[in-house]
């Protein structure tokens, strides 16, 4: 048997008509869109598959990526038993992670992102938060760039540790700006500021922290056997600690390329659950085990028939 790690992407990966393939062929997918719908009181069929302005706005667009993971899991679980020696997300994905782990209920977790995204909305409210994409640079540079420019004042953070040679930051908008040059002239092949108003893992979201503990202490459960954090790269075991990690992820940059390089040796290979494929193409960069991705019930079947071979 083939030794699998479950991995699932982050915000980002979004986009409308996903998991609408899954919606229209399985009854598993439209009972929990139905669920989820009157969890939340938010009408998942017009979110996901009609366009709309809500889909690329935190506290909608987190729970919908979520959702579609966890539907895309459970319909591949309903068809294959395999378990996995670990699981990862990619920032948000870490709770799609946590429900694959039997820690949180879809439904908690959906009303949780639900909150996560609405409490980073609001820390980052008119502060001109932003974030930058990074090709083609070492981290070391980076990092070297944005302790000296903190010192000069500027709010500039590593954010996303994505595979050798692509990072992203955050901070203030009006701060990356200024850097793109400093960051070209350093070796970078691209500086791109990109079309967001939160800034993910950086201290911009401090007052997000305090606000999610609670929900978090509500809402997770005492299993977290083999679960992944962003902010370690190592897998925690506790309540206590998955709430100290997953309030800190707020604030820590997602650690992806570490983790999959610290656990890399306990699989096979990786299966990623939910829209798109962004992890298979980072995956490619860091580790030369293949990634199977499980985004409808082409790739869902081709996944499976990849596991039997």
């Amino acid at each position: 048997m083939k030794k699998v790690a479950f991995i699932f992407p982050g915000q980002g990966s979004q986009a409308v008509g996903m998991g609408k393939d899954f919606f229209l062929n399985s009854d598993i997918a439209k009972d929990m869109i139905k669920k989820a719908s009157e969890r939340l009181n938010i009408d998942f069929e017009k979110l996901l598959f009609e366009e709309n302005d809500n889909l690329g706005k935190t506290e909608f667009t987190q729970p919908a990526i979520l959702l579609v993971s966890c539907i895309a899991l459970e319909v591949f679980k309903s068809k294959c038993d395999i378990k996995p020696e670990f699981v990862l997300g990619h920032s948000l994905g870490e709770f799609s992670a946590l429900v694959a782990a039997g820690a949180i209920n879809y439904l908690d977790a959906i009303e949780l992102v639900n909150k996560r995204g609405t409490f980073m909305n609001e820390a980052c409210s008119g502060a001109g938060a932003g974030m930058m994409a990074l090709v083609g640079i070492d981290d070391t540079k980076v990092e070297t760039i944005c302790e000296d420019e903190r010192k000069k004042g500027l709010k500039v953070w590593a954010a996303n540790y994505n595979m050798d040679g692509q990072l992203v930051l955050a901070g203030l908008k009006a701060d990356l700006e200024k850097l793109v040059d400093t960051f070209k002239s350093a070796g970078a092949k691209r500086a791109l500021v990109l079309d967001m108003s939160v800034a993910s893992h950086c201290e911009l979201l401090d007052s997000a922290v305090e606000n999610l503990k609670p929900y978090l202490i509500e809402f997770l459960e005492e299993k977290f056997s083999n679960v992944i954090s962003n902010v370690s790269t190592e897998i925690y075991s506790t309540k206590d600690e998955a709430v100290d990690l997953l309030s800190s992820q707020l604030i820590k940059p997602v650690k992806y390329k570490q983790s999959i390089n610290a656990h890399d040796s306990k699989v096979d290979l990786y299966i990623e659950f939910g829209q798109g494929a962004v992890l298979k193409g980072l995956n490619r960069k860091i580790t030369d085990k293949p990634t199977l991705n499980v985004n409808d019930m082409k790739t869902l079947e081709e996944t499976i028939e990849a596991l039997n071979e």
